[in-house]
């Protein structure tokens, strides 16, 4: 076994291979980049190596530099993680050279599987199902038309050297993929260097599946069951479950026939991943197979209890996989929420900053964090925007749900949006719950975006009773300081008013046997809790009901509160205020049509106008790439352009103007 292994990756994932690593006694190395030098990952590590700039390309992508940190330190063998270098058969192949063990699949079947064109003819030959397409690559965007023509719309847009949605779009029309092809080829460059494309039939209605394999070096290959990944949003993955709501045995087991097929067909090694897209009918299509671990892989360690990171490390020292088919089940059901800096209100973009706060929930046998962040950690524009995978288990696949939207409303995150609230709309969701689910799910559902009339249908009586109580418990406190009040407690009123957008909520408030009673809009709650105002997270019981809600108090009786997915403010004054309340004026926001504003901190790729041009709605104003994703900016009606306030290369802040627009 390996006595030193050295991670080729950030975050999370970094973390992750760690935590194995460590568990099975052998030392970790560590790679950092200039943003990620106080890192989770680089604490974590036995040792840390720095190996260049902020950007990928000046660090994590520079084989050259990962080997070197290998030799520097010693290290016997390199995990890759996922994204970066881990699907790179040069890398892979410079290891070797160096007499250093890749935890991975060997540079046949990376290249094999890493490259969707080659995989597909492969995929093809073994007696796989595909999808029916043009598996060439495309030269330009004029043959994509015509391709996309003879295949007939809508298409599916992909870089061959893709993955996690990058360089990926469909098309319905010409117009959608002429613009598909060069944003495609655009991100493919940005991101994997390579800027080849296919085009194949994009199967409507379809449900997104994989099939986790992992084999041997002594030609042993198992399937761990199926992973259901449909709900996605742009081609990436928000939720994803195991087993599957839809998969049945026979299905099943057709598929991990096929996956083992293809896995046999290229000497395949480690912990590999094939993708396949399903029909209403089960009908089943390869995709690709990620030659490397995925980023959804709790979900099958939680109902296989397997830990795929040890068994890709000891795969990769040469030894035998110690189960079989026979000893793979699966044990209970399990759900994965990706935690992203983002704003679902502003149509998902990313969101950078500082993690002024942060709690995650505590992990237990239902609950797990895989995160690669602490309190005070940064969200940079350099890299992935995800905080963190959420990851519940239960026993049925509605006790699975439960526990994530009961971890979710503990998960404290304060200094980005995340997409807490979006995730947990979908968790809730009636079709979701019944796992009527497709990859057109949320474009299906959320037509018109996230908006905040569609998060989760939320009971609100509980959290504003706990609100009033607290308010009560305040108020209490506050009459003992420094003999303000005579007596504690004399003079403090047990009647309040709630205010949500001003609409009143009379309560009263008494306390019984050391429990509060709040009276509220005819309906009595009884509060069990053991809360203080230092908890960023309230935990309590009302009415037998287990209760948690994320309270900032902002300033005398002013309270945000967030629950289910949902945050409103509210006001708790007594009587006479919030009758005097009612004739408040409400402040007006500035009008800010005439701009066209930054929707999210990035870089300025290219300014499309210039003063005193005629735009038509629909025309591009701006690119702007964050995130490693490239986001046009469309007119939204006819403008004349008055002023650009802005060049191209420019950082961007959130709402920092581009363009003005006359009149």
């Amino acid at each position: 076994m390996f006595k030193k292994i050295l991670i080729a990756n950030r975050g999370e994932i970094a973390c992750r291979v760690i935590k194995t690593a460590k568990r099975m006694g052998i030392h970790t190395v560590a790679v950092f980049s200039d943003a990620d030098r106080n890192a989770n990952h680089v604490e974590q590590a036995d040792e840390a190596i720095h190996i260049g700039g902020s950007a990928a390309s000046d660090s994590y992508l520079i084989a050259e530099k990962i080997v070197q940190a290998c030799v520097d330190s010693g290290a016997e063998a390199v995990h890759p993680g996922y994204g970066f270098l881990s699907e790179n058969a040069e890398f892979a192949k410079a290891l070797d050279a160096a007499g250093i063990t890749f935890i991975g699949p060997k540079e046949k079947a990376i290249k094999a599987m890493g490259d969707k064109i080659t995989s597909k003819l492969l995929a093809e030959k073994a007696g796989v199902n595909v999808i029916p397409g043009h598996t060439d690559v495309v030269k330009d965007a004029e043959e994509a038309l015509q391709i996309s023509e003879r295949i007939g719309y809508p298409v599916m847009i992909k870089a061959s050297a893709g993955g996690g949605g990058k360089g990926m779009r469909v098309a319905w029309n010409n117009k959608e993929c002429k613009e598909g092809f060069e944003r495609a080829t655009s991100e493919a460059v940005s991101s994997f260097g390579d800027g080849r494309i296919f085009i194949e039939k994009f199967i409507e209605q379809p449900r997104h599946i994989e099939i986790q394999v992992i084999a041997d070096q002594h030609g042993n290959v198992v399937t761990l069951n199926e992973r259901e990944c449909s709900i996605q949003r742009r081609h990436q993955k928000v939720i994803e479950e195991a087993p599957s709501p839809f998969i049945d045995a026979s299905t099943r087991a057709a598929m991990s026939a096929q996956a083992v097929a293809l896995s046999k067909a290229v000497d395949y090694e480690s912990a590999g991943t094939v993708e396949l897209i399903v029909d209403a009918n089960r009908n089943f299509y390869f995709l690709e197979m990620n030659t490397r671990l995925q980023v959804e892989h709790p979900v099958t360690e939680m109902i296989t209890d397997l830990d795929l990171v040890e068994l890709m490390i000891r795969v990769a020292a040469g030894e035998k996989l110690p189960i079989q088919q026979s000893d793979v089940g699966i044990n209970g059901w399990s759900m994965e929420s990706r935690i992203y800096a983002e704003s679902p209100f502003r149509d998902f973009l990313p969101s950078t900053g500082r993690l002024v706060r942060y709690q995650a929930p505590a992990e237990n046998d239902h609950v797990r964090v895989d995160t690669g962040v602490k309190e005070g950690s940064e969200i940079s524009m350099f890299y992935d925007p995800m905080i963190a995978k959420l990851v519940t288990w239960g026993p049925s696949r509605e006790e699975s749900i439960d526990s994530m939207r009961h971890a979710l409303d503990q998960y404290y995150i304060r200094g980005v949006d995340t997409n807490q609230s979006f995730v947990a709309a979908i968790m809730a969701h009636p079709r979701f719950q019944r796992g009527e689910l497709t990859t057109n799910f949320i474009a299906e559902e959320y037509p018109d975006g996230f908006k905040t009339d569609r998060v989760a249908s939320v009971d609100w009586g509980p959290a504003l009773a706990v609100v009033a109580s607290i308010q009560q418990r305040l108020a209490l406190r506050a009459a003992t300081i420094s003999g303000q009040m005579a007596g504690y407690g004399r003079d403090v009123s047990h009647d309040w008013v709630l205010m949500i957008d001003r609409k009143s909520h009379p309560a009263k408030i008494d306390c019984e046997d050391g429990d509060w009673v709040v009276t509220m809009d005819g309906k009595d709650y009884r509060i069990s809790d053991h809360w203080s105002a230092v908890d960023a997270v309230y935990s309590g019981v009302v009415n037998d009901q287990t209760l948690s809600l994320q309270i900032e108090i902002d300033g005398v009786g002013y309270y945000r509160v967030s629950y289910a997915g949902s945050q409103i403010d509210i006001g708790v004054f007594t009587p006479k205020t919030a009758e005097l309340f009612q004739y408040m004026p409400v402040k007006q926001a500035p009008d800010l049509s005439g701009f066209l504003l930054s929707p999210m901190p990035g870089l300025l790729v290219s300014v499309s106008v210039e003063v005193g041009q005629s735009v038509k709605a629909g025309e591009t104003l701006a690119v702007i790439e964050a995130m490693k994703m490239e986001n046009a900016m469309l007119a939204e009606k006819d403008v004349v352009i008055a002023k650009v306030l802005a060049d191209a290369g420019a950082t961007l802040e959130v709402d920092q103007p581009i363009i003005e627009f006359e009149g």
